[in-house]
């Protein structure tokens, strides 16, 4: 028929059987090729004409890291004296710094005679003296001074003055802490401050027929406790007396 259309196939041969064929796809990969070329060469161009607007230029001056130096200071740094350096009267003999037995006075015969305590001996002095040593260990216990008498007073005085080494903790205010909270919890039992030792304490139990007080304090890396025992009540005074004088020899 010749009004019929005729359909092409993709050989550019004239198809007569009547079946519709798609039509030819438009070629467009040139085209693109040619635009993505041209915006890369924009880029480029772009990027030189920064890079040589900025080799122009001259280089900025950028802040000085180091700080300035600082002059030493002349001559030496005069030495703390034994008075005021606390650290040459405590990492010496620990013995001499305990009060001194007054005149007639008896020794303890359960006090070791060289003055020291180690380790063992004073956890033996509590009720619990194996839970007592690994607390100490924990607590670096370096090591305890003690001194004590019996008067004609009809009581007995024992001082000890216990050095930790305090790398992880404040050891020596916590000993004396925990002491006061003990001796607060005793029957019967009347507490006073100890003056100029900050948060020291000083506890007498008057409680018949054995009458006893106690003092805690603690200066640095040393705790202090002292212990009266007796057949007669014991004063406030007598306790805090004592405690006063220790302390001040710290």
């Amino acid at each position: 028929m010749a009004n019929d259309p005729v359909a092409w196939d993709d050989s550019g041969a004239a198809d007569t059987s009547g079946a519709p064929v798609a039509p030819r796809p438009r070629r467009r990969g040139r085209a693109a090729r040619l635009i993505g070329a041209g915006a890369l060469l924009g880029l480029v161009a772009g990027v030189c004409a920064g890079y040589l607007v900025q080799a122009d230029r001259e280089p900025t001056k950028l802040s000085s890291l180091s700080q300035p130096v600082i002059k030493q200071a002349k001559g030496e740094a005069e030495p703390l004296s034994a008075a005021q350096d606390r650290k040459v009267r405590t990492d010496g003999d620990l013995r001499k710094l305990l009060l001194a037995k007054p005149r007639g006075a008896r020794d303890l015969d359960w006090l070791p005679r060289d003055g020291w305590l180690d380790l063992a001996a004073y956890a033996d002095g509590y009720t619990r003296p194996g839970d007592k040593f690994r607390s100490l260990v924990t607590d670096q216990f370096r090591r305890a001074a003690v001194t004590g008498w019996k008067t004609d007073a009809s009581y007995s005085v024992e001082i000890r003055l216990v050095q930790f080494r305090q790398e992880d903790s404040m050891a020596a205010s916590d000993t004396s802490h925990n002491l006061e909270d003990w001796a607060e919890k005793k029957p019967a039992t009347e507490s006073r401050a100890i003056p100029g030792t900050g948060d020291g304490r000083a506890y007498v139990h008057d409680r018949a027929p054995s009458y006893s007080a106690e003092a805690h304090a603690w200066r640095g890396d040393i705790a202090m406790e002292i212990w009266v025992y007796g057949t007669t009540p014991i004063s406030g005074k007598t306790i805090t007396d004592l405690a006063e004088r220790q302390m001040e020899r710290l």
